[in-house]
């Protein structure tokens, strides 16, 4: 057989291809004034503070599992703005406003992906319904927490971000440490599904240093990029298919591997995923553990990551249906309630250490 013509070898599976728009354009439509510029640099900084431990407050990341409903989340972003300024003096609270959804093997990918929810993959709706969405929230006074998935998008949302994260799954990929190694907040690297932390490690060191990658400009032009290399990498906890990795062991063997590696001996602990056995009833049974850790003086856990929304649980999307407002379509999330009373537990835990260091009884 005679194969002649680009197009009997090219796009052999592409059903479409639909013009993108551009980073620029996305961000002259909704762009962040000299205010909204000034609170990502005071977030981005703050959130550096406590990592460097020059602040002696606790980072809370804490939202829904992935935005779906728009309105539902800026309902939660604000309450979650009250509660973030009445415990502010404990606490720096980063709300998780996630928009793509890594899959092990088929679902929903988020927002950006599919905003209708039905398959029909509006990527340029998706990117600016959650621009709109990120830039409502900064407006609330919230700080802003992403997950980066895809390397493309953070052109589009990556300058209202204070606080972001290299996901299990990806946290082993060069393109995501390249990616990281040139994004301008602090990122935290979770680590790998089945439960390795080193590769977490590993990751930190490798987004540290400078890389050179093709990737795009804002003007949505292909370009090669130059990173200087982002120094405010940690290691962000878990668990995996081995178990959980929150308690005192887990964290003194993490803590000891980044001391091994020369870097900055600093955790986040996911109250979430694995840690919680994917259950979110017990994410409080997590935050119960962590908080005594911190009582007793532990300063090596920086932080802690939370799944909540408005309606504990979640549901199946379902096109037979309406969907519940304010409860999450991928994973499970505790309620605003028990939300309030997890926060209060963590101040009251940061409270207590800070007690401690002020008589000279605080650890590593």
């Amino acid at each position: 057989m005679t194969i002649t013509g680009t197009g009997r070898i090219s796009d052999q599976r592409i059903d479409k291809i639909v013009p993108l728009t551009t980073p620029a354009l996305l961000r002259h439509e909704l762009p962040l004034d000299e205010t909204l510029v000034s609170a990502v640099v005071e977030g981005r900084q703050a959130v550096t503070r406590v990592l460097d431990r020059a602040d002696d407050r606790l980072l809370v990341v804490v939202g829904p599992c992935s935005v779906h409903d728009p309105a539902a989340a800026l309902d939660y972003a604000a309450r979650l703005r009250d509660i973030a300024g009445r415990l502010a003096d404990d606490l720096l609270v980063v709300m998780r406003v996630y928009f793509e959804k890594p899959r092990s093997t088929v679902g929903w990918k988020g927002l950006i992906n599919d905003p209708a929810l039905d398959g029909s993959g509006d990527v340029n709706t998706g990117l600016r319904t959650a621009r709109s969405l990120l830039v409502e929230v900064l407006r609330m006074g919230l700080h802003v927490g992403c997950e980066f998935l895809d390397p493309i998008t953070p052109q589009y949302i990556a300058d209202t971000v204070a606080w972001g994260a290299i996901g299990a799954r990806t946290v082993e990929s060069q393109v995501h440490r390249q990616l990281a190694s040139g994004l301008s907040m602090p990122i935290g690297m979770k680590n790998r599904s089945d439960g390795n932390v080193a590769t977490a490690v590993d990751a930190i060191r490798a987004a540290s240093v400078p890389h050179v990658f093709p990737g795009i400009d804002v003007s949505g032009a292909p370009a090669i990029m130059h990173t200087r290399g982002n120094t405010d990498g940690h290691v962000v906890l878990r668990g995996g298919r081995g178990g959980p990795n929150y308690d005192a062991a887990a964290v003194a063997d993490a803590l000891r591997l980044l001391r091994e590696a020369g870097l900055p001996e600093r955790l986040v602990i996911d109250a979430s995923h694995d840690n919680s056995g994917k259950d979110h009833r017990r994410q409080p049974l997590v935050v119960a553990d962590v908080a005594d850790q911190l009582a007793a003086g532990q300063r090596g856990i920086v932080g802690v990551m939370l799944e909540s929304f408005l309606v504990a649980g979640r549901q199946e999307l379902d096109p037979t249906r309406e969907l519940v407002y304010g409860q999450s379509v991928t994973d499970a999330c505790l309620s605003w309630d028990q939300t309030e009373g997890v926060l209060t537990k963590l101040a009251d835990a940061v409270r207590a250490r800070r007690a401690r260091r002020a008589v000279g009884q605080t650890l590593a």
